[in-house]
């Protein structure tokens, strides 16, 4: 029976990867570190062979160092892969890459959920299911172009970590996942076209620069009315391409979206009135009267408070102090990814 269950797990991974990348046998041997090089001077040629090679639900955490290149991959961490740093040499030559969009035919053919054709749930280039992963000095990018959904990171694991990264795609770049999942972005650029920031975890970007590339919607929260928090920015600066002139900070994807801006340098592309409420969606209309939108202190030519629409807030000083690292990611393990 356990033997079963494994085959078809992998079968299921297996089906998930398109061209880009090839997944090889677990190394027997569990060093505490690894280097991935494209010149063969490391221990692997592929991020994927690394992650393949770190033991099942180890205790340790294991750094694979990747060294400058292009890493054309379609790289999956699964669930049992955990505590597993990825450390790029240079943010910008250490590149992992793909370009696999919803609606593409699968060159393996129907996926494990009967479906010949990649959807926004499979196209990412870097899916992290496994819990403790950090990302430091990585560009990450859906080199699809603008063809709809193209995901390039999927965070679904808890106590993710991004530090450095650059994530370049166009709809739907970063989709963080699952309500369940505690993910912190530390000096990251974000870029894409529309909703390039969605999902339902909850997230901290602090001191990212999130650059909209065509005249659209920055987030698309899911946030669940359980959770608290969704998502958070702190000390974030919004740039936008030259051609660009009419962003939103956000619209509701799900009734109780939560996206806060705290301290945040909004450039003159944000709208005057800031938000949008997703206007005809007949699954879940009227979501302005759920989600929970707010500013405070928002600064540069985006920042417009007394515009923006009625159903959103602009936080006072007592109510901005509860968006501390501490309370909106502690949780009951009282996590501190500033440690």
């Amino acid at each position: 029976m356990v033997k079963s269950t494994i085959v078809c797990i992998a079968t299921t991974l297996l089906l998930y990867l398109g061209i880009c990348s090839k997944v090889f046998a677990q190394d027997p041997k569990y060093p505490s570190t690894i280097t991935v090089s494209k010149d063969r001077s490391g221990n692997y040629k592929t991020i994927q062979e690394a992650v393949n090679s770190v033991r099942d639900l180890g205790e340790k955490e294991v750094k694979i160092y990747v060294k400058n290149g292009t890493y054309k991959e379609k790289l999956i961490i699964p669930s049992w892969k955990i505590k597993i740093s990825i450390i790029g040499e240079d943010v910008d030559k250490t590149i992992i890459t793909c370009g696999d969009y919803s609606g593409k035919p699968n060159p393996m053919g129907n996926d494990a959920f009967g479906n010949a054709k990649f959807s926004t749930y499979t196209s990412f280039t870097v899916l992290v299911q496994g819990n403790d992963i950090h990302f430091e000095n990585l560009s990450i990018i859906n080199s699809a172009g603008r063809v709809g959904q193209a995901v390039a990171l999927h965070v679904e694991g808890d106590r993710f970590i991004a530090k450095n990264c650059r994530l370049l795609g166009n709809q739907d770049t970063l989709y963080t996942a699952i309500e369940n999942s505690r993910q912190y972005y530390q000096d990251c650029y974000i870029e894409g076209t529309t909703d390039f920031i969605f999902g339902k975890a909850t997230v901290v970007f602090q001191h990212c620069t999130i650059k909209n590339l065509s005249d659209s919607y920055i987030t698309a929260a899911s946030t669940s009315a359980q959770q608290k928090f969704g998502f958070v920015f702190i000390n974030c600066t919004l740039i936008a391409d030259e051609t660009v002139t009419k962003a939103y900070l956000g619209r509701p994807w799900r009734p109780y979206a939560k996206t806060v801006f705290i301290n945040c340098d909004l450039g003159k592309h944000i709208l005057p009135e800031g938000w949008n409420p997703w206007k005809g969606d007949l699954m879940f209309p009227n979501k302005e009267l759920t989600v929970f939108y707010a500013e405070y202190k928002s600064k540069g030519n985006g920042a417009s408070p007394k515009t923006r629409l009625p159903w959103t807030k602009q936080l006072t000083d007592k109510e901005a102090k509860n968006y501390t690292l501490k309370n909106i990611l502690g949780g009951t393990d009282q996590w501190n990814p500033a440690k």
